[in-house]
């Protein structure tokens, strides 16, 4: 269930905001829900919805996505583990960029909570977040242009010409080492009546291990890394 956007969630620290917790060494095996999205991915069948002058362009694309763990994370009482991420994506069968984006996805224990964070290269970034089950096979998040907490953000031209007010990922750990998101993106487009839902797409498939966080060891870390 996800708490309403435009409404902060339960705050669970009480009136201490300095005392930090220990936490552990071992990210990977704090990740909640996230833990099977360590590693670097493949996605070949990735399909993008995206407007153009006379309506909507579909396009094909290919993904390498890599979810690297970090070390814990603390705002005082606040206790977060999480991958830094990169996702570079390609038109099939081409070198130049179609889209590149960097962020972090972080789980926090206490909140059962997901965040995702997110920042392109034409100027807009955004924070989204929904809560989820520690052992969740699937899970969303979101954002909103008005929210102060789980917001969006864009560069003067983008606010006005394309937008973006509401955003939604889904994540959905498969079998076989695989995981698929959907996400959608609805832009209020100058001179177009109604929002547009900008959609993308993928399954992606493990092609590499995930790195340890810095801090993990082979004596504290409890998961097999392959």
């Amino acid at each position: 269930m996800l708490t309403p956007l435009g409404e902060e969630p339960p705050d669970p620290y009480g009136d201490d905001l300095y005392h930090e917790p220990d936490g552990s060494a071992d990210t990977r095996a704090n990740l909640g829900p996230l833990a099977p999205m360590a590693g670097l991915w493949e996605g070949v069948s990735g399909v993008d919805d995206h407007p153009v002058a006379d309506g909507l362009e579909r396009d094909a694309y290919v993904e390498r996505y890599e979810l690297s763990p970090i070390d814990r994370q603390t705002n005082g009482p606040q206790l977060l583990y999480g991958l830094r991420y990169h996702t570079h994506i390609v038109r099939p069968g081409e070198v130049e960029t179609f889209h590149d984006q960097v962020g972090y996805w972080l789980w926090e224990p206490g909140a059962q909570l997901v965040t995702f964070s997110l920042t392109i290269p034409r100027g807009q970034a955004l924070l989204a977040a929904g809560h989820a089950a520690s052992d969740a096979t699937s899970f969303e998040v979101s954002a909103t242009r008005s929210s102060p907490v789980y917001g969006i953000v864009s560069n003067p031209f983008l606010d006005r010409a394309f937008r973006t007010v509401a955003f939604r990922l889904a994540v959905t750990i498969g079998p076989g080492d695989t995981w698929a998101y959907e996400q959608e993106t609805t832009l209020v487009i100058a001179g177009r009546d109604e929002p547009f839902a900008h959609r993308d797409r993928n399954v992606l498939r493990r092609m590499g291990p995930a790195t340890p966080n810095p801090l993990a060891t082979d004596a504290t870390s409890s998961h097999d890394l392959a």
